[in-house]
């Protein structure tokens, strides 16, 4: 930390030094200039071994010869570039590298949707309606379902495709009810932010209904669960909803349950995946909610916290932060765990705008009032110098979330991104992929593609992505113990990868 605070203060005597002393500028003074900036940025500091060097000069040619293309997919919609980056040595490289953990989740969103498409919509008792919105509802029950209000007349899965020769036109149209993902020309299906927010809640609610089906429930986090592991996650903080859990005769469990499951789900696979580290779970509450619910959700946290305080990592809200209440309108509500001597970490979503000046503009500092470990996306904190300093000294990380930010129109090039300037004066982040099953995404590694090549341009290299993969631990809710070994099991990871890579 001291080290940050120094940086200025040299480069500001250098620059006395040669403006004073000098009338035409000294190369040698240029490259130290360059190289001092240069050792600023998110891993500038780490110290590569002969093996990392070459995979670095390797990974540097890749990245060379990706920015001289036409097409630069960090300048494109993610939805036009993905098939760009699919075929990417950079991407194919980052795929395989050990990541560290996934910061910024949201429960509904983990696994890949032809995963609901194909074998949960094709279970028996899966019952569907479409909305006067053209959005779909779903539900799994034993006996027809009564009428949803603005839904057609329930229609069972099962029957429908009985009757059909070709099932792909309604598999295809289902798919594309529970997904932003699409063919067609984003920035036209979604011309702003307002359309694109009511489009993405309508697929969460469609979603919903399908997850929420105890059995799928429990397979839908474990496949989740696979595919980061796949894609080389070795640690998990999931913000969780705890919706009611439902069974097949309507019977429902609450949200005690809807945790315990995750909790047993979890120790599942890190038992038969002995190299995966865990889970811990951030239960979350809508933001548009009154403050009698908000403190009734901020009581039912200090309770889920009490029974499972190894699971539990704290508290937020999600949903769209310039339509929701401000922070400071819960202050009473968040207030009520230091009242009552409870230490109940916060993670709270702040900055996820571009209304400079409003009151939900002022979130990132409430959220830094409030104690937060942690500032989900932070696109704001730029433009609030002081939350920027505060963030930087506490050692509280941004969860960037590349790829959300642009489909959500925060942003169109993603180079323009302001955690790029972020990174390039190390501030505390941490690279998330949020719902990256909503976005035609899975896993880690488009994210880290987007903030490699997109963010850091060609200065940043293999010590940046080994910086941003350690943060991904340092900055997460796991004790300092805790922390010691992970990063102990991703070092060992960390150096099979760069082994098989360098050459």
């Amino acid at each position: 930390m001291a080290d940050h605070l120094q940086r200025p203060h040299v480069v500001f005597l250098l620059l006395c030094c040669l403006t004073s002393c000098l009338s035409i500028p000294d190369p040698r003074q240029r490259d130290a200039l360059i190289h001092q900036e240069a050792s600023m940025q998110t891993g500038g500091k780490v110290v590569l071994s002969d093996a990392e060097q070459r995979l670095d000069t390797r990974l540097f040619r890749m990245k060379q010869e990706e920015m001289a293309k036409a097409d630069f997919p960090p300048a494109m919609h993610f939805f036009k570039a993905r098939d760009l980056i699919k075929n990417s040595p950079i991407f194919s490289l980052l795929q395989k590298m050990p990541k560290g953990g996934a910061l910024h989740l949201h429960d509904l969103a983990i696994a890949d949707v032809d995963w609901l498409v194909k074998n949960v919509t094709y279970r028996p008792y899966c019952y569907m309606c479409v909305t006067d919105n053209r959005s779909i509802r779903f539900i799994f029950s034993s006996q027809p379902p009564k009428p949803l209000q603005r839904c057609s007349t329930w229609i069972l899965l099962e029957h429908l495709r009985a009757k059909m020769v070709n099932v792909t036109e309604l598999d295809n149209s289902i798919r594309n009810n529970l997904t932003l993902f699409t063919d067609q020309d984003p920035e036209v299906l979604y011309p702003s932010q307002d359309v694109i927010w009511e489009v993405f809640e309508q697929k969460f609610l469609a979603l919903s209904g399908l997850v929420s089906y105890a059995p799928v429930f429990r397979e839908y986090f474990y496949q989740g669960l696979s595919e980061f592991y796949t894609d080389n996650v070795m640690y998990v903080e999931l913000r969780v909803l705890l919706p009611e859990i439902y069974e097949l005769d309507g019977s429902t469990y609450d949200a005690a349950f809807a945790l315990r499951t995750y909790q047993d789900i979890s120790r599942q696979f890190k038992a038969e995946h002995p190299d995966f580290y865990g889970v811990r779970a951030i239960y979350t509450i809508h933001r548009k909610v009154n403050v009698s619910v908000m403190t009734g959700a901020v009581e039912r946290a200090i309770k889920l916290q009490k029974d499972f305080p190894d699971f539990m990592a704290g508290f937020d809200m999600v949903g769209r932060e310039d339509r929701g209440k401000p922070l400071w309108d819960f202050r009473d509500a968040l207030s009520l765990p230091a009242e009552r001597g409870v230490l109940m970490p916060f993670f709270f979503h702040a900055g996820e705008t571009n209304l400079q000046g409003t009151e939900v503009d002022q979130n990132l500092l409430d959220a830094l009032l409030f104690n937060t470990s942690r500032i989900g996306h932070g696109f704001a904190l730029p433009r609030h110098p002081l939350a920027k300093d505060l963030s930087r000294r506490r050692g509280v990380a941004l969860e960037v979330c590349p790829i959300s930010n642009q489909v959500m129109k925060l942003v169109k090039d993603l180079r323009n991104h302001p955690a790029a300037g972020l990174m390039s004066e190390d501030h505390p982040m941490v690279i998330s992929s949020d719902d990256p099953a909503m976005f035609g995404a899975s896993g880690l590694s488009y994210d880290f593609y987007e903030a490699f090549v997109g963010f850091g341009g060609i200065r940043s290299h293999l010590g940046s992505l080994k910086q941003l993969a350690m943060n991904s631990i340092r900055y997460s809710s796991l004790t300092p113990e805790q922390q010691q070994e992970a990063l102990a099991q991703w070092q060992k990871k960390w150096n099979k990868f760069v082994s098989e890579n360098a050459f």
